[in-house]
Parts: C-alpha cells; structure tokens; sequence
C-alpha cells in the first residue's frame, strides 16, 4: 500500500526527505568505493557529494526536531507513489563512469523536481523557506559532468537539457512499456500453446490468443495508470501511460497469435514457435539495452523463463 504524494503532510514530506537524503548519500559512498581504485578523481567527486547529502539531511532533521519531536517515521520513496525504481547499486554486476554519472544526474533531476513540488505544497514559512532552498541548491550547483570536467554546465542549465529528461523518461515511460511487452509475450505463452494442443485447431487457438492478448493489455493498462497521478514525477497523463502499457501489453501477446490465421494447424504451429523464439530474444537484448540487466541474466529470466512456461503450456494441452 502506498500513498500519493499529495496526501502527505508537512511533517512525512520532511521525513521521507530524511531517508531519501540518506539513500542518496549512501549510493554517491558505494559509487565511491566501486570507483576508487580505478577512477580516484572520480570517486572524491562522488564522496564529497555524499557529504553534501548528509549534510541536507542533518538540515532536514533540524527542522523537523523543531517542528514535530525528536521520533522521526521512517518513510521511503518506496512508501510514495512517483518516485522511480531505480536497480539497487549492490546488485549491479559492474558499474563504470558513465553508468554512474547516468544514474546520478537522473538523481539530481528527481531530487529538484521533489523538493520544488515539495516547497509548492508547504504552508509552513520555515519549511516552505528550507524546501525551496533544497531546490535551489540542486537546481544551482556544480553538476556531476562539470565535476569530473567532462563538460563545464551547471545543474540549472543541465536541467533544460533533453539528454537528462531523455533519461528519466527511459526510467519512467519506457521501462514500464517494455514491462507490459515482457509481460504480455511470457505470460501468454502457456494458455496460447495450451489451447493449440488441445484442440489442434488454428481458429480456436486464434481466438484463445486474441482474448488473453487483449485482457492482459486491459489488465495491466488498469494498473499502470492507477500506480501514479504524475503530479512528482512529471510522467505524463496516467491515461496516457495506462494506454501505452495497455498495447505494448497486447502486442507481446499478438505477436505469436497471428500465425495461427494460417488455416494449416502444423504450418501455423511451426511459425508460432519461431515468433516466440524470436520475441523472447528481442525482449532479452531490451532488458540488457535499456534496463541495466547482464545480459546472461535476461538471457535466463526471459528465454529459459519463457521456454519452460511453454513447455507448461504444451503439457497441460497435451494432456
């Protein structure tokens, strides 16, 4: 269960700014320590930058202290619809400059856009005064590129960039997208090739494929455009969102539907095992292309994933 971010009040705003505070400074410390033997300038770039986030964390605890007691609630961005699900930095298999320097300046963005929406909603003139001093300092400082003097522009310009947007678009849009085509192609594996089993009939198995194709693309539609109102994130209209989940959900689904409006079952049957060879392979290479994944692990989520539910599917249609 989770809750908008319109709904929470001064004092959860400053706490869950705490804790993100907190993540932050340790992420920045790991990248730190990853980098450090290869990359020293690059990790005394990323430990100063830890320190600039505890230090906004000990503001953070100040005001609160002095607004609301000394219990501060453990809230995380997991607790809050909107924020972005970020791989955990210790799972990562490898982490070189630019990965870190990606996820980074994603982070400063994320960060400014909180904090501005954050002050917006404040009543309270010291809090109100505390956020948008937050804001200004992400917006204003030295960005991580001028820092490793990879290019000399400050945060505030870097955030008119389209690169960094293009980013977090990739991280908000894009990713749940390819969820919804992973999760309509593996999904729809096993009752599309249990029912060509079963009946041995191209019609019927179309139509099979057709229904599940199309209920999982509304199902999961539903899902995404309920999961975040946009109003954090900026992600766009969640029906618009819902939409697009929707049909990548459905299409993942279609793509080894068609063949069977091939009238010869056997013919029909061959090409729609090729198409799911090929669309679980496609849908490894996203995963290692745009969502950070070995691509030996989405080689065994998605392909060996995807050969033993249709394994299952061909069982239980035989059976």
């Amino acid at each position: 269960m989770k809750k908008r971010f319109s709904d929470l009040s001064e004092a959860e705003i400053l706490a869950l700014a705490i804790s993100s505070e907190d993540d932050d400074a340790r992420i920045y410390m790991s990248f730190a320590n990853k980098l450090q033997d290869n990359y020293p300038h690059s990790a005394r770039v990323f430990m100063e930058m830890a320190q600039e986030e505890l230090e906004h964390k000990r503001w953070l605890e100040d005001m609160f202290r002095k607004k609301f007691g000394d219990i501060i609630p453990l809230i995380r961005r997991d607790d809050v619809e909107g924020f972005v699900r970020h791989s955990p930095i210790w799972l990562l298999d490898e982490l070189d400059i630019e990965r870190a320097r990606k996820r980074a300046e994603v982070m400063e963005l994320e960060n400014y856009r909180f904090y501005r929406k954050a002050a917006e909603k404040a009543h309270d003139a010291e809090i109100k005064a505390l956020l948008e001093k937050l804001a200004e300092a992400e917006a204003h400082h030295e960005s991580l590129a001028a820092k490793m003097e990879l290019e000399h522009v400050t945060a505030d310009a870097k955030l008119e960039e389209a690169e960094a947007e293009r980013r977090l678009m990739a991280l908000q849009v894009i990713q749940p997208g390819l969820m919804g085509l992973m999760d309509g192609a593996v999904s729809s594996v096993a009752p599309i090739f249990a029912a060509a089993f079963a009946t041995g009939d191209s019609w019927q198995t179309f139509l099979v494929g057709m229904a599940m194709s199309i209920g999982s693309g509304i199902s999961m539609g539903i899902a995404e455009a309920m999961s975040d109102d946009g109003e954090l994130t900026g992600r766009g209209h969640p029906l618009i969102r819902g939409l697009a989940s929707g049909v990548m959900t459905t299409l993942g689904g279609l793509g080894f539907t068609w063949p069977f409006l091939i009238r010869d079952f056997n013919t029909a049957l061959i090409l729609a095992s090729i198409m799911v060879a090929l669309e679980l392979l496609f849908i490894a290479w996203l995963r290692y292309r745009f969502m950070e994944t070995p691509l030996r692990r989405a080689f065994i989520q998605i392909v060996i994933g995807g050969a033993i539910v249709l394994a299952t599917g061909v069982f239980i249609g035989s059976a």
